[in-house]
């Protein structure tokens, strides 16, 4: 996710200060990715030093106010119009867990996909009764749901992953999946290499 980007997008409609940047930012994206006001001020900061933003004058309760310049609005430009590059090497926690547990003498990966199943299908549960609650008649309540949704086709997507993961582990003996540790130790400051190719990590 781009604060800096959607920090700039927001200042496109006019001066905000910090809080109200927050406020702004929650707003559109549903209250799912907090931001601490810190977080706001470093990267008000960050953008300050590109020459994105400037500050513009306080009121009367000390608020300074931050201002887009010409190119922090073609910055938003390019950033709108740009289409997202999901990274083919993105380190999921759950998906490091599960294929480390496959090849871990003693770990029982059933027991892992089952118990996060659970959590998984909890959370889309939760997700639905909040969508089928929420009413998204005016522009911010359409933005929640945009978010909710996406949520939702993502804890849907995770739960055919692990039924996936299941049958694949499913389909070799336990034993052939445990991996013991490599006698052929890499030498430090060069890649491990598999099948020709760098491994990534």
């Amino acid at each position: 996710m781009s604060v800096r980007q959607t920090l700039l997008a927001i200042l496109v409609q006019g001066p905000c200060y910090g809080y109200q940047l927050r406020h702004e930012f929650d707003r559109r994206t549903g209250s799912v990715w907090p931001l601490n006001v810190g977080q706001i001020y470093n990267t008000l900061e960050r953008l300050e030093r590109d020459g994105l933003v400037q500050r513009g004058a306080a009121d009367a309760q000390g608020h300074v106010y931050w201002e887009i310049t010409t190119a922090g609005a073609d910055e938003v430009d390019r950033w709108l119009l740009a289409p997202v590059a999901r990274s083919t090497v993105a380190r999921d926690e759950l998906t490091i867990k599960i294929s480390v547990a496959a090849t871990l003498p003693g770990a029982d990966a059933g027991e892992i996909i089952d118990r996060q199943r659970e959590e998984s299908t909890s959370r889309l549960r939760a997700l639905l009764a909040r969508r089928t609650s929420h009413v998204d008649a005016d522009a911010e309540g359409l933005a929640r749901s945009l978010v909710l949704d996406s949520l939702i086709f993502a804890a849907e997507a995770e739960l055919r992953w692990l039924d996936h993961v299941r049958t694949r582990l499913a389909e070799h003996p336990r034993h052939a999946l445990a991996l013991e540790l490599d006698p052929e130790r890499p030498r430090r400051g060069r890649p491990a290499r598999i099948a020709g190719s760098v491994l990534v990590v």
